[in-house]
């Protein structure tokens, strides 16, 4: 799928919500990103992104109807609210894995999204120290941090 097709499936959605946008572009690489630049983005975020969430599930399905599964892996940000709630969630990963490190026993973070964790395992996907598993079923499906086996830990 081109990404002028996938722009235009977005701003056709965006305007059947009757929301104002000034613009929309995709970029692609290791992610495809379809960035929306709204001054009605309260409206399109909605509470804590549950808008936002389902936008990029109601677009993403729009793809996969038109287009086949391997065409919908991208994601919809507005305004830079999803890059900005991934540098939290990264954030907080990194403080965790601190503790694993110091204390060499695994923590759990609090349940997210599919896509959440997907940035988590990617995060230490390379970390010689820790590993990641996800646990639990549904919406209380979470992240776990551990030390990987025989893992030295650095000198400080």
């Amino acid at each position: 799928m081109q990404p002028e097709q996938l722009k235009e499936i977005v701003s056709e959605l965006v305007s059947f919500l009757g929301l104002e946008v000034s613009d929309v572009s995709v970029s692609t690489g290791y992610r495809t990103i379809v960035a929306i630049a709204s001054p009605d983005s309260k409206n399109l975020i909605g509470p804590g992104g549950e808008h936002l969430r389902s936008l990029n599930t109601v677009a993403r399905r729009m793809v996969e109807q038109k287009y086949g599964n391997e065409a919908a892996s991208f994601l919809v940000d507005v305004n830079g609210y999803q890059e900005a709630q991934l540098d939290i969630v990264r954030d907080n990963a990194r403080k965790l894995a601190q503790r694993v490190r110091l204390f060499k026993h695994e923590v759990e973070m609090d349940p997210m999204s599919a896509y959440d964790r997907l940035v988590v395992h990617e995060c230490f996907a390379n970390d010689p120290e820790i590993e990641t598993t996800s646990a639990g079923e549904g919406k209380f499906r979470h992240i776990v941090l551990k030390c990987r086996v025989g893992a030295t830990p650095k000198e400080i």
